[in-house]
């Protein structure tokens, strides 16, 4: 089964793709759009659910994404117009990592979206490079709450190496940036986000057994129940940390 569609399919019912229930949310964009008539980027939006509560919440705001999933995108576009504030997103279908623009941004997120950048070091670098002086970045990264076993450093390590919440916060005050807001996702959130996450996409099997991804689909969600259950459940943590920069 493509992976951009079963995710798709697995945030249908948890639109931010994060372990963060919506009132956390509510509390970091809060912290980030201190003004209410900001500018906005993030780097590697999906499905750019971040940027629609931003635009929902502060009519005077503009936003842009950039992803490499065109067809998640498509979808954006059409949320956006649902909600009514198509007119204020722009949206560009490339690599994170290529993005440019003239102008900088007073806030730029990045929320379990390292992976574009390569890390979190390296994401940090792109967002001071969109940063206007003053400006705010949103960064949302994995950590580990202990140390993993070897079975569950092999399931989940990728292109990011992921150091315990210290050692996290300390990379970024490294780098120069400070902590002005910050929330730890709780097991609550942590739960509530992969059920959501396997349910919805073993539901959407289930619902559409003549589909050729169904069997693929409840495999998957099978797999990573699992894994998340007899694995990285309580190892695996979460933080969203609202930055600022002495020097902007």
């Amino acid at each position: 089964m493509d992976r951009r569609r079963m995710s798709a399919l697995a945030h249908a019912h948890h639109p931010i793709a994060a372990p963060l229930a919506d009132a956390s949310v509510a509390r970091l964009l809060d912290r980030s759009v201190v003004r209410g008539d900001e500018r906005a980027l993030d780097l590697g939006c999906g499905q750019a659910e971040w940027l629609l509560r931003v635009l929902e919440r502060h009519p005077r705001t503009l936003a842009e994404g950039v992803d490499t999933d065109g067809a998640a995108l498509d979808r954006v576009r059409d949320e956006a117009a649902r909600r009514g504030v198509a007119d204020r997103l722009a949206l560009h279908h490339m690599p994170a990592a290529e993005f440019t623009s003239a102008r900088s941004f007073d806030v730029v997120l990045s929320v379990g979206a390292t992976h574009a950048y390569g890390g979190l070091r390296q994401t940090l670098a792109a967002a001071r490079e969109h940063l206007a002086p003053g400006g705010r970045a949103l960064v949302g990264e994995a950590f580990w709450e202990q140390e993993p076993d070897a079975a569950v450093r092999a399931e989940l390590d990728g292109p990011c190496v992921w150091d315990d919440l210290p050692g996290t916060v300390d990379l970024v005050a490294a780098d120069g940036w400070t902590p002005v807001y910050a929330h730890t996702s709780t097991p609550e959130e942590w739960g509530d986000y992969e059920w959501s996450w396997t349910g919805s996409l073993a539901r959407w099997a289930l619902d559409h057994p003549d589909d050729p991804d169904a069997a693929d689909a409840l495999k998957a969600a099978e797999e990573h129940r699992t894994a998340w259950l007899r694995g990285y459940r309580g190892v695996l943590g979460f933080v969203t940390l609202v930055l600022r920069r002495a020097d902007t």
